[in-house]
């Protein structure tokens, strides 16, 4: 498909890019035609964006700059000034989705508190990725990004999720892998299902599956190489005491909310359970 003669960017607009996570071939056809267009690329590694021009046969005749964690606050205002000078912006990160546990947050909510319009080119994502390649239920899911690395913060925020009833997705380094499945293994059970997803796109891409033991066992065996995307099932659903339930809502009902009403908001915060069934109970609680 031809991008020549076809321009994606807006001048005055800034727009935000996913970029390949490993294959240069996953680069979107918006994208190749941003790069080549833009006056000025807001890179996270400008070497990276460089590289994959290169890769991609695009001639840069943009401005490159630097945006990244350590500079982003003071770098937007200079992506904000470039749009009110009529340029065509284009911010990308190393892989995949800006914002999404990448810079970019700023640049967006700069730009639409100035009244700049904001483009977002999608393609590739690693949180994507490794959920499809997982087999692990995608139908209601939550991308945690990285655990704290310290251990205590890291139990507890664990800890936090062992009973979330998503899929959970998380980024983590190859060098505390082994000791956050181990981790995962102590707050959601050794028996929870989870799946390792290392290199995802790239010549040497793995992608494990078992329970968080097996993959305890698999991290203690090898030499963890490479960028990883772990994904665990969500928790078994829990069994609840109705009448615990049955006194939320009558709680609730003395707050000032309708009986009928609380029963409602219950039933809506707990699966499994009918906000007709919830109101017969709170009835049958008061009485007693």
């Amino acid at each position: 498909m031809e991008t020549e003669n076809r321009p994606v960017l807006t001048p005055g607009a800034i727009a935000l890019a996913a970029t390949p996570i490993g294959n240069p071939l996953d680069a979107s056809f918006r994208l190749v035609a941003a790069l080549g267009e833009a006056d000025l690329i807001a890179a996270e590694d400008t070497r990276r964006v460089k590289r994959l021009a290169t890769e991609l046969d695009v001639r840069l005749k943009a401005r490159v700059l630097a945006y990244h964690e350590h500079n982003e606050i003071e770098r937007t205002e200079t992506l904000i000034d470039a749009a009110r000078d009529g340029q065509k912006v284009l911010l990308v990160t190393d892989a995949g989705m800006p914002v999404v546990s990448d810079p970019g947050f700023r640049a967006v909510d700069a730009a639409q508190r100035e009244g700049i319009a904001v483009d977002v080119f999608p393609g590739p994502s690693a949180p994507l990725t490794a959920l499809v390649h997982s087999g692990i239920a995608p139908d209601r899911f939550a991308f945690e990004g990285f655990l704290p690395r310290t251990e205590g913060k890291r139990r507890t925020a664990l800890n936090a999720l062992a009973r979330e009833q998503r899929t959970l997705i998380f980024f983590e380094s190859p060098r505390r892998t082994r000791e956050c499945l181990e981790a995962m293994g102590e707050a959601f059970g050794e028996k929870r299902e989870a799946c390792v997803a290392r290199e995802l796109t790239k010549t040497h891409e793995e992608v494990i599956r078992g329970s968080l033991a097996e993959l305890v066992d698999w991290a203690r065996a090898n030499d963890v190489l490479g960028e990883i995307v772990i994904v665990v099932e969500p928790a078994p659903p829990r069994e609840e005491d109705p009448a615990d339930l049955a006194a939320l809502v009558l709680a609730r009902a003395e707050a000032g909310e309708r009986l009928k009403d609380a029963a409602k908001a219950v039933a809506r915060e707990r699966e499994g359970v009918s906000a007709r069934d919830l109101y017969e109970a709170a009835l049958e609680h008061k009485r007693d």
